[in-house]
């Protein structure tokens, strides 16, 4: 299988020095095209805290562009933004807001607002404020945002902290460190992008898994405005994990990181020779009409 190749031919530009605004940030080194390049994102917003630890922590691998939404976006899932203009706020040389979605972060970020020698060898996504586990995966604006760099040409990851309170990043920040150094000396095979979860606590290893199956429910919860009128909220209701073992959910219970491999690709391949007699009969069906 193929590997995603890094380093990029990249032409020179003129690059300055300047101080983030962002909490803990420090003094910004200029671009350097020797350097390691890496994008950043989230859902939870320009301001999260996940967000802002793990930047201090890749800026000892290279140059960390923040490309992230101005406000949350949780459960965005891969959606783009087209029903209305999107906009960019840009807050110092590595740092941008997008009023949009993850996936129109990343898109802007490698299509507009990243210069030729900025563009990225590795995309981070997170550290997400809760995990992304089972079939979460398909809501989550973390997940997504490493989706859309990974089917631009750049690998991804999505980092994510498995946990409802006392959020502590340092962990899953150390963790995300080490994936990037991992993933820019090896490479990832074409296509594919990493869904990492981290849980609380202590850190017994690491698993390879495949996705759970969330065991869940939504639940509607109807109010009245001010004016009368009703609204709703969505939530969902938990019975139980379906922690088998291989999955995302028992890496997780049992203490350890949780790595899972996903494609763009959502075909069922298993499924192309159990259904391959419909070719016949919408072919028949035609005929007939």
């Amino acid at each position: 299988m193929a590997k995603v190749r890094f380093g990029r031919d990249v032409s020179k530009r003129e690059a300055h020095v300047c101080k983030s605004n962002l909490k803990g940030a420090s003094e910004i080194s200029p671009v350097s095209q020797a350097v390691t390049r890496i994008l950043l994102t989230n859902d939870d917003g320009i301001h999260s805290e996940g967000l802002i630890e793990v930047e201090r922590v890749l800026r000892e691998i290279g140059d960390v562009f923040v490309v992230a939404p101005a406000a949350e976006m949780s459960g965005a899932s891969h959606s783009l933004t087209l029903s209305r203009p999107l906009r960019i706020r840009q807050t110092d040389s590595r740092h941008w807001t997008v009023d949009g979605t993850p996936t129109d972060c990343v898109t802007l970020a490698l299509h507009r607002i990243l210069q030729e020698n900025e563009l990225p060898h590795v995309c981070v996504s997170g550290i997400n404020h809760g995990g992304n586990l089972g079939d979460d995966a398909t809501y989550s604006g973390t997940v997504a945002g490493a989706l859309e760099a990974t089917i631009l040409g750049v690998p991804g990851i999505a980092v994510s902290l498995v946990a409802r309170e006392h959020f502590d990043f340092k962990e899953a920040a150390r963790f995300a460190f080490l994936a990037v150094k991992k993933i820019l000396s090896e490479g990832l095979p074409e296509g594919t992008l990493l869904n990492i979860n981290v849980p609380l606590g202590e850190i017994k290893g690491v698993k390879i898994t495949r996705q759970g199956i969330k065991n869940a429910r939504p639940v509607i919860t109807e109010h009245i405005d001010p004016r009368g009128k009703p609204y709703f909220w969505i939530g969902e209701q938990y019975f139980r994990s379906n922690a088998e073992d291989g999955t995302d959910y028992r890496a997780i219970e049992d203490g350890y990181v949780s790595i899972t491999p996903l494609r763009s690709d959502m075909t069922d391949h298993a499924a192309l020779s159990e259904i391959e007699s419909w070719n016949y009969l919408a072919s028949a069906e035609v005929l007939q009409t």
